[in-house]
């Protein structure tokens, strides 16, 4: 007899493992003498609208030659990237199919530690319905270094992500996609990491309106001011930024800032009272 939360599993599961899909690619790789071998690779992802735009990670179709979409019932599908973003690790593929069953995206803005969640995908390319697994939200906000580059603000789970994971949804008890599956620590157990849904969901909104990410950014490289800093320079203000580097003709160059400015909030507590 199944408990009410066994109950309540099954039937997230059983809502969201048929918008789940398997992505094989094709990479050309050139290496002795210049031949050119292809390279097989595998990897998830998840459609979103009906008519077959589907989220996955960036390096699981970065530089592909060919990619495919194979649907938990075994249905193949040619499919191109329309857009792509590898600073947050997130491209945006297309099928040409209509009516297709989607997953709408959560609410990453109040998740909690300990919340109950599930990894959905297909790890080590096994095909047919997506593998899952269930854990907790280990920890946020945390950062991980990688060849990839940086990110940031990751979930940190418990759930088993495996390869072939990357790119599934990270699910909560209703069924909304709370993050997608990118990266674990591979001489680790139970350490995985996934991308706030949240910031998918910007970065899909802009690649479907504008073909790209629009970021804002000042353009100069700064220097935090600590305390001892501060004493050291004889700063008026022991918190906020010097200006270390403007890069010419952006939008900080524009504005008038230079090297050496001092940037703050609040005045110095030295200054008070």
């Amino acid at each position: 007899m199944l408990s009410e939360i066994e109950k309540r599993i099954v039937e997230v599961v059983k809502d969201v493992k048929d918008s789940v899909v398997t992505i094989a690619t094709v990479q050309l790789v050139r290496r002795f003498l210049f031949e050119v071998f292809p390279i097989r690779g595998v990897g998830s992802g998840f459609i979103v609208r009906e008519d077959g735009i589907i989220v996955s990670n960036y390096h699981v179709v970065g530089g592909a030659r060919r990619i495919n979409i194979i649907t938990p019932e075994g249905k193949n599908y040619d499919a191109k990237i329309i857009g792509a973003d590898p600073q947050s690790d997130i491209a945006l593929l297309k099928i040409d199919v209509s009516d297709l069953p989607t997953l709408e995206f959560g609410d990453s803005d109040n998740l909690s530690v300990e919340q109950i969640v599930f990894a959905l995908g297909s790890p080590f390319g096994l095909f047919g319905e997506p593998t899952v697994t269930m854990g907790v939200i280990s920890a946020l906000n945390r950062t991980l270094r990688t060849e990839r580059g940086i990110f940031e603000d990751l979930i940190q789970t418990d759930a088993a992500i495996n390869p072939g994971n990357s790119g599934g949804p990270l699910v909560n008890l209703n069924g909304r996609p709370i993050g997608v599956n990118t990266a674990i620590i591979p001489y680790a157990q139970g350490i995985g990491f996934a991308i706030l849904i949240n910031k998918v969901s910007k970065v899909v909104d802009d690649i479907l309106k504008y073909g790209r990410v629009r970021r804002a950014w000042l353009g100069v490289y700064v220097l935090d001011v600590t305390k001892q800093l501060a004493h050291y320079y004889r700063l008026p203000v022991e918190e906020g930024v010097i200006i270390m580097e403007v890069i010419p003709w952006s939008p900080a160059h524009k504005a008038g800032l230079v090297e050496g400015c001092l940037l703050y909030t609040s005045p110095s507590p030295r200054d008070r009272g």
